[in-house]
């Protein structure tokens, strides 16, 4: 008897509704799993490759050192794109001057911060992708679940009235479905709804160190452009040397 009301016996007698239920729920897992693995696995890397290049950066003796270093290594990070594209902005305000038309509205220093805001916030947007499905799986799955059980306690209110009995035999496999579909349900959000806010602390602690760092690098960067539109004719490209600051 035990071996019958298992689940093999749930997905016999199981109808096409409960079929479809099961599939979303299945595919909601998946989905969300994957990207709990996927997420993890980017973000570690991510720090990773992140601290090594903020440790390089901190130890240079000038910008234009870092950017040697940008040059012969491969941009595998945000903090190091962010370093990028100030160097390189404060490069085409240096050459340009007002000539460009990014550059003639607010100066140097406006351009250089609509660069690094921009950069900000396409990082924002990329360690953001894919949190939306894992919200949705969260706040979705147990509705999706308890739609499951509704239909199992209709199956156990029809099996009662065909018999005129409600006997266990008649009311075990329907209302088996029920809690099997409240079950799957909770098991496909809890995982998803840790995940959701593991992830958004992650990235408000990330793009919090990484709007610190551009506040370093406009500091540093503005001070270099200063430097260079002061300095003597035959020292074109002296750069300021980094200070002993760490992040």
């Amino acid at each position: 008897m035990e071996k019958g009301l298992g689940f093999s016996h749930f997905l016999s007698q199981v109808d096409d509704i409960g079929i479809g239920v099961l599939v979303l729920l299945l595919a909601l897992s998946m989905a969300s799993w994957y990207l709990i693995f996927t997420k993890t696995i980017a973000n570690f890397l991510a720090a990773r490759r992140a601290e090594t290049f903020l440790k390089r950066f901190w130890n240079a003796n000038s910008l234009q050192e870092v950017n040697a270093t940008l040059t012969v290594n491969a941009i595998d990070n945000a903090f190091a794109q962010l370093a990028q594209l100030a160097l390189d902005a404060a490069l085409e305000s240096e050459t340009r001057g007002l000539k460009h038309l990014a550059i003639t509205g607010g100066g140097t220093s406006e351009f250089i911060t609509r660069v690094l805001r921009n950069s900000i916030e396409q990082e924002a947007a990329r360690v953001e992708s894919g949190l939306t499905m894992l919200a949705s799986a969260g706040s979705a799955a147990p509705f999706i679940g308890l739609f499951g059980t509704v239909l199992g306690i209709y199956h156990a209110l029809v099996q009662i009235g065909i018999s005129g009995q409600g006997t266990l035999d008649k009311v075990a496999g329907p209302v088996g479905e029920a809690l099997i579909m409240t079950a799957l349900g909770l098991a496909v959000a809890i995982p998803a709804v840790l995940a959701y806010n593991a992830f958004v602390r992650r990235n408000r602690l990330w793009l919090a160190r990484l709007d610190a760092f551009a506040h370093d690098l406009f500091a540093l960067v503005t001070v270099g452009v200063k430097s260079n539109s002061s300095a003597d004719d035959e020292h074109p490209s002296h750069m300021v040397e980094l200070t002993e600051r760490r992040p």
